[in-house]
């Protein structure tokens, strides 16, 4: 990937530099992914809650439950 390039020469040449070369916008280089939270409880209720109906019930009737 170019990002791994630019962070392995980031030593020798500057990383707008890089950026330009390689043709990948600098925001990109310093974006940093976040991974996702963890499924949360309310999440994993609602998954239960659809898994019992044998996934026949929708929305509405799984904010009802």
């Amino acid at each position: 990937m170019k990002v791994n390039v630019i962070k392995n020469n980031q030593h020798k040449y500057s990383i707008s530099a890089m950026c330009k070369v390689l043709q990948l916008p600098r925001s990109t280089y310093y974006y940093e992914s976040r991974e996702r939270a963890a499924v949360d409880d309310v999440t994993s209720d609602v998954i239960d809650i659809f898994q019992a109906s044998r996934q026949n019930d929708g929305t509405h009737k799984i904010k009802v439950e």
